[in-house]
C-alpha cells in the first residue's frame, strides 16, 4: 500500500492555512479531478478521492488538531474518508454544498454520479442523523485497549419493504409538480430584473417522488425502529472526553441514502483511593514504607494493570524520592511511545510507640548515623 501523503501538501496549502483557504483549495482540487472532467481516468479518480480525504479531516477542527498532533496515525478509528468507507456518492453527497457552487459554473449547473447517470443540482442524497454514546473505561481498558459490544436503539431499513416505503415499487409515482427533480424554481419580476429561484418541491418534500399505497410497518418512511448489538475496539491510550467515529453504524437514511455515523465519547473511572493514578500517560503510584525498610532497603509488591510487580528498595532511600519504570505507563493513542510507571515513595512515621519502641528510638538519637548531614 503506498503511503499517505500530507494533507496539506494534497490540497497545496500551508498548515498556518484558515478554513476558508483550505475549502478554496479543495474546490480548486476537487473541479481539476472531477469525474466528468476526467472520464475513465482512474488516477483523476484517486486524486478527486484522496482531496476529499484531506479535506474531511482539515476542514474539521477537532480532526485537524489532532492530525497536527499525530499525522496519519491518529485518524486511525476516528472514521471518515480516511478509513476507507466512503464511496464517490457520499463524496458528493457529504460534499454537495462545495460541489454546488463550483460545479454549477464549471459544467453547466449539474454533475453526474460515479459510474453514470445524472444527478440535479437540488437533489442531495439523504444522510442519516448520527448517535452519540458513552463508554466508561476502566484503567486496565485504557492501558490494553479494549473491545466493546453495546445494544442500541436506533433506526434501520424497514425489513417489509426493503426501505421503499411503499407496498410495492408500482406504488411509487414520479411527483407531478417538479417531473421528479425534487425542486421547484420560481420566477419573480423585481425591478433589477427578473430573479430565479429555487426551493425544494413542497409536494414530495424533496423527493421527486410520492407513494400511493404506504408501506404498514413503517408508515411510508422506509425506517423503523429496531436494537441492534454493534461490536468496535477503542484503541489503547485514549483520554477522558475523547470521541471516537465509527462509520456508518448511526441511524440508516431514507430512500437507501448513507447512514449516521456511531459517536462513542470516551469516560474513564474514577481512580481508586491510594490505587494506581493516571498521570498523562504515566502510571503513579505512593509506595509507602516503614522506617526499617526505607532504612534497610527491601523488595516490595507494587499494583499494575491486572497482576503485581516486584520492584527493590535500596537501602536508605528517602522520602519523597521517585522510582521510575520506564515503558510501564499508557502507550500514546496513536501507537508511538509509552508512558513510565512513577513510584512515589513514603516514609510513614508512626504516631505511637509503646515503651520499648521508644526506648530503641530514643538509643537511635545520639547516633552518627542518624544525625542528618548537611
Amino acid at each position: 500500500m503506498a503511503e499517505k501523503r500530507d494533507y496539506y501538501e494534497v490540497l497545496g496549502v500551508d498548515k498556518s492555512a484558515s478554513a476558508e483557504d483550505i475549502k478554496k483549495a479543495y474546490r480548486k482540487k476537487a473541479i481539476q479531478y472531477h469525474p466528468d472532467k476526467n472520464p475513465g481516468d482512474k488516477e483523476a479518480e484517486e486524486k478527486f478521492k484522496e482531496a476529499a480525504e484531506a479535506y474531511d479531516v482539515l476542514s474539521d477542527p477537532q480532526k485537524r488538531a489532532r492530525y497536527d498532533k499525530y499525522g496519519h496515525a491518529g485518524m486511525e478509528g476516528q472514521g471518515g474518508f480516511s478509513s476507507g468507507g466512503f464511496s464517490m456518492e457520499d463524496i458528493f453527497s457529504q460534499f454537495g454544498d462545495i460541489f454546488g457552487g463550483a460545479f454549477g459554473s464549471a459544467f453547466g449547473g449539474g454533475f453526474s454520479g460515479f459510474g453514470g447517470g445524472s444527478r440535479s443540482a437540488g437533489r442531495r442524497v439523504a444522510r442519516g442523523s448520527d448517535i452519540r454514546i458513552k463508554v466508561k473505561l476502566s484503567l486496565a481498558d485504557v492501558v490494553k485497549g479494549v473491545e466493546k459490544t453495546i445494544k442500541i436503539n436506533k433506526m434501520v431499513t424497514c425489513p417489509d419493504c426493503q426501505g421503499k416505503g411503499a407496498v410495492s415499487e408500482a406504488d411509487i409515482k414520479t411527483c407531478d409538480h417538479c417531473h421528479g427533480t425534487g425542486v421547484v424554481t420560481k420566477i419573480a419580476n423585481t425591478i433589477l430584473g427578473q430573479m430565479q429561484t429555487t426551493s425544494p418541491c413542497p409536494y414530495c418534500g424533496g423527493e421527486g417522488k410520492k407513494i400511493t399505497n404506504p408501506c404498514r410497518k413503517c408508515s411510508g418512511t422506509g425506517l423503523v425502529k429496531n436494537a441492534e448489538e454493534i461490536t468496535f475496539k477503542i484503541p489503547a491510550g485514549v483520554q477522558e472526553g475523547m470521541q471516537l467515529t465509527i462509520q456508518g453504524k448511526g441511524n440508516a437514511a431514507r430512500n437507501g441514502g448513507v447512514p449516521g455515523n456511531l459517536l462513542v465519547v470516551i469516560e474513564e473511572e474514577a481512580p481508586k483511593e491510594g490505587g494506581l493514578q493516571r498521570d498523562g500517560n504515566d502510571l503513579v503510584y505512593t509506595l509507602n514504607l516503614s522506617v526499617p525498610d526505607a532504612i534497610l532497603g527491601c523488595s516490595v509488591e507494587i499494583p499494575y494493570i491486572d497482576s503485581k510487580l516486584k520492584i527493590k528498595v535500596d537501602p536508605g532511600t528517602q522520602p519523597g524520592k521517585i522510582l521510575k519504570l520506564r515503558g510501564k505507563g499508557i502507550p500514546e493513542v496513536n501507537g508511538y511511545g509509552t508512558g513510565d510507571y512513577l513510584v512515589y515513595v513514603q516514609v510513614y512515621i508512626p504516631k505511637r510507640l509503646d515503651r520499648k519502641e521508644k526506648e530503641i528510638v530514643e538509643s537511635w538519637r545520639n547516633s552518627s548515623s542518624f544525625t542528618p548531614k548537611g
